[in-house]
């Protein structure tokens, strides 16, 4: 006879509230990311930004900062960093969509924003969180100037170039194909796998699966 579950009700309540307290003391976007300037220390970690940072802190302005200014929190408007600027001649900017204020922030100037992304030209298909917020390298795009930013043809992509494998290489492909293949193996120059964690542990997860296949057939 199976034994049944017992149900500790006081125990799953006690949970909950544990639960609503963590998500209650949980520190706020403007105590995380609140910076005094002049030891450049956040007080919440006291950690101090990186020196080469302090210049653009002084100068340059957070995302919310320019968000809280505006109407609508900047909803539908485009903003691009200084470091793309600097780095990229293709456009690179996020057109914000939706924006969620800390509004236990003394000016209301820090919170989450989410938006479309385009980097070097090319839109990403889905809305996302807006990465670096807090950093102090934003610049909103004035909307007289938003038709020619974003204006942009891409360039055709070269051909995929090919090379010749290491002897080595290229003997142990010929001898693993068999010796009636007459097309010489070529190595491309250009990688279309990321070599991502996700990458190597699908590739773990294949060698055991036919290790496992090999030894369960019979000899």
């Amino acid at each position: 006879m199976v034994k049944k579950k017992r149900v500790r009700l006081i125990a799953e309540m006690a949970r909950k509230i544990r639960a609503y307290r963590e998500l209650k003391n949980r520190p706020t976007e403007s105590q995380r990311y609140a910076l005094d300037y002049e030891t450049m220390t956040r007080p919440f970690t006291g950690k101090t930004l990186p020196v080469l940072a302090w210049e653009d802190v002084r100068r340059e302005s957070r995302l919310f900062t320019l968000l809280a200014s505006m109407r609508m929190f900047g909803v539908g408007r485009i903003f691009t960093r200084k470091s793309w600027l600097e780095e990229h001649i293709e456009p690179c900017y996020w057109k914000i969509t939706k924006v969620k204020v800390d509004y236990t922030a003394e000016d209301m100037d820090h919170g989450k924003a989410w938006g479309v992304m385009t980097f070097k030209g090319k839109q990403e298909d889905k809305e996302r969180e807006v990465e670096n917020a807090m950093h102090h390298d934003w610049r909103l795009l004035p909307k007289h100037e938003e038709a020619d930013f974003t204006r942009f043809e891409p360039v055709p992509e070269p051909p995929i170039r090919y090379v010749i494998y290491p002897p080595l290489l290229r003997a142990m492909i010929l001898a693993q194909k068999g010796l009636s293949t007459t097309e010489e193996p070529m190595l491309p120059l250009r990688r279309d796998i990321l070599l991502s964690k996700e990458y190597f542990r699908n590739q773990d997860q294949e060698r055991q699966r036919q290790r496992q296949a090999g030894e369960g057939t019979p000899v």
